[in-house]
């Protein structure tokens, strides 16, 4: 154990963690905490889901012993966990793999298992570590406590690590959230394994936590590309590397080291967002410029990538549906990272010529995207790249938006369909055509009150039976 004094997790448990504790002990056994939660607590991270196992009770004896706690919620048939509030009880299991997939275990309880035999089933040392809360004594048979003092991820149990190949991306979002070095032979283990099992549910689960949670994720896509994970997963971005820049726009280097940048750079971007808009942000970041490999080309004597906007919604959308992304909240999280992708070179184009750019612009655009995600991916795509640039378009290009009330949705339609029925217009197909035109009229400014758009609304109508 390392020589530095260890946290106190006593001030970070609810007292229901003690309580239980007592009553466990009391019936001949021993509760522990365990896994994620004194993990992040050694990391000063504390965090609020709490998992307990409690050896030294059987099953039967242990749900009658919760139930005097309150209400006690089974997670799973085969081998439930009992949810208490915040807290998962269960006791110490063994794992075996029965054949291929996440769902392919048999898992036995058995709350006579050992301390290290019970953490033997874990992934990372890390993660093996567990805390008594009655005598404060450190549980850790793996050497964890020491591997998190000196930043490094190493697997427990080399022969059964491979059994779950979701480890390999939680090796990889763990190593960019809490910036951890890789051993050679972490890494072998890691590149070796078969991922063709993972459903995108799973896949898509650690990616969030990645691109969420780490303050770099770009530690995490580099270590992915170093295991060989994004070519069998992400194709899209593979092709990224080696993709050359035009030096004078981007001194960093190919698309790849470009894009690594523009998510590190996002990240800073989603502080105070909510989680779908969030998500758009990053996503759009890691999809932004997936057409340059198909546009890039040397013309004029320089390294251009024309159109690779719109040649880049394609890729983007099979990466959307290899994650299996669609509305996330109630937000429509794929057509705002298609937005993104296809438009977001749109405010430092426009900045550009602004003078030229008018008010109906920024009222159409609103209709494809959300103009203050596109803004600040936009200005994350300005500012990840080496050497000065000025970004000072972003904020012209969000100001305007907000100006006109259109930074997160184009304006509603003023005149309806029942105002056109008062004037006696019939429904039907040319009333469809009325009202759109109408509304293009609108985004160009021409009215904006019903009674403006109504008087237009019967000059158009004796136009058209005129």
């Amino acid at each position: 154990m390392p020589m530095r004094t260890l946290p106190d997790p006593a001030p970070h448990l609810p007292p229901l963690t003690r309580d239980l504790a007592q009553a466990v002990r009391a019936h001949g056994g021993r509760a522990l905490v365990v896994g994620g939660w004194v993990r992040d607590l050694l990391l000063e991270h504390p965090s609020k889901d709490i998992d307990i196992e409690v050896f030294g009770i059987a099953e039967t004896e242990l749900r009658s012993l919760l139930s005097a706690f309150g209400r006690v919620e089974p997670i799973g048939q085969s081998f439930p966990v009992y949810k208490i509030g915040d807290i998962d009880v269960a006791l110490p299991r063994r794992e075996s793999k029965s054949g291929r997939g996440h769902k392919a275990f048999r898992v036995e309880g058995d709350p006579h298992l050992s301390i290290d035999d019970a953490a033997r089933r874990r992934d990372f040392t890390i993660n093996a570590i567990a805390w008594d809360p009655l005598t404060g004594a450190w549980e850790d048979p793996f050497g964890g406590i020491g591997d998190l003092e000196r930043r490094v991820l190493k697997i427990v149990d080399p022969r059964t690590f491979g059994d779950d190949s979701l480890r390999v991306l939680r090796a990889i979002q763990f190593t960019a959230r809490f910036e951890l070095a890789v051993p050679a032979d972490t890494r072998a283990i890691c590149a070796a394994i078969a991922l063709d099992d993972l459903p995108a549910e799973r896949v898509w689960g650690e990616i969030e936590k990645l691109l969420l949670l780490a303050a770099r994720p770009s530690t995490g896509f580099t270590l992915a590309l170093d295991l060989d994970v994004i070519r069998r997963l992400l194709p899209e971005m593979q092709a990224l590397v080696g993709c050359e820049q035009e030096y004078e726009w981007h001194p960093e280097g190919d698309v790849w080291i470009h894009t690594l940048m523009v998510i590190d750079r996002a990240r800073q971007e989603i502080g105070e967002l909510d989680r779908p808009q969030q998500i758009t942000i990053m996503l759009g970041a890691v999809c932004h410029d997936l057409g340059k490999p198909l546009t890039t080309a040397f013309i004029d004597g320089r390294i251009r990538s024309p159109g690779h906007e719109q040649a880049g919604v394609l890729p983007a959308e099979a990466v959307l549906d290899r994650l299996n992304i669609h509305t996330i909240d109630g937000f429509d999280v794929r057509k705002q990272v298609l937005g993104i992708v296809a438009y977001h070179l749109s405010p430092g184009m426009w900045f550009k010529v602004r003078d030229q750019v008018g008010d109906g612009a920024f009222r159409r655009l609103a209709q494809k995207v959300d103009l203050e995600l596109l803004a600040r991916l936009a200005r994350a795509d300005c500012t990840g790249r080496a050497g000065p640039f000025d970004c000072s378009a972003m904020e012209w290009f969000l100001d305007r938006a907000r100006a006109l009330g259109v930074e997160h949705r184009p304006p509603a339609r003023i005149v309806l369909g029942r105002h056109l029925i008062d004037l006696g217009v019939v429904p039907g197909p040319a009333m469809g055509r009325l009202l759109d035109l109408l509304y293009e009229r609108q985004l160009d400014g021409e009215f904006d009150s019903i009674e403006k758009g109504l008087d237009l609304a019967r000059e158009l109508v004796h136009v058209g039976r005129g």
